[in-house]
């Protein structure tokens, strides 16, 4: 004879069953899944022939992150960014990027950075640790100074995603490189540095009465 205790899971388990709503697989007939190739996201026309960038790249998996570097560094030719307006510098390893990237974005030199990684999940939690703060601390940094923080650190489960991430067609560093000219566009509307706007971001030089300050060298 069954137990009270097991008739009662047998019950519970079929009301949830029965009552358990249908996953949505979709939302306005756009299909809810993640960006993951560079065809996933379209771009308006970016000019960022005034726009000032800044990479911070690591030297960790160095040649899948030199073949990002290079995926950014076309891109922000396409949108007119002058080789004068990118800065460049490394660190060892993702851990670094937040603290780097503080940096550079409190020298006001940059009007956004791209933090360039790649993390492939071992058989510890080295991995989620290292994944999970970099992603927070990278974020933190542009919320805390105003300056965007593009998030370009693949977090892949084996060399094999990797590749197909950065290497050729599918770089996404092409991805991140526009996205680091559209934040900085959005950027400089934001805090006056765009054309005057009759509402939402404000052209705050023109309210305020005052001038904008003569821009600094790039980079540290």
């Amino acid at each position: 004879m069954l137990s009270l205790t097991i008739i009662l899971a047998l019950l519970l388990a079929s009301a949830t069953t029965a009552f358990q709503l249908p996953v949505r697989k979709s939302f306005r007939g756009i299909s809810l899944r993640a960006v993951d190739s560079n065809e996933d996201l379209s771009f308006p026309p970016l000019d960022g022939s005034k726009s000032r960038i800044g990479i911070i790249r690591t030297r960790w998996n160095e040649k899948y992150v030199s073949s990002l570097v290079d995926g950014i560094k076309e891109s922000l030719k396409e949108c007119g960014v002058t080789d004068e307006n990118v800065f460049v510098t490394e660190v060892p390893g993702a851990y670094e990027l937040p603290y780097a990237a503080r940096l550079l974005a409190l020298s006001s030199t940059v009007d956004s950075i791209v933090a360039v990684g790649t993390l492939i999940k071992g058989d510890t939690q080295h991995f989620e640790y290292i994944a999970d703060a970099t992603s927070n601390g990278l974020m933190s940094v542009g919320l805390q100074t105003n300056v965007p923080v593009v998030f370009g650190v693949l977090t892949c489960n084996d060399e094999d995603q990797v590749k197909k991430r950065a290497i050729g067609k599918g770089n996404h560093g092409q991805g991140w490189g526009k996205t680091a000219v559209e934040m900085a566009l959005l950027r400089a509307d934001a805090l006056g540095g765009g054309k005057p706007q009759t509402m939402g971001f404000s052209d705050v030089v023109a309210v305020t009465g005052g001038s904008t300050p003569p821009r600094p060298k790039i980079g540290f």
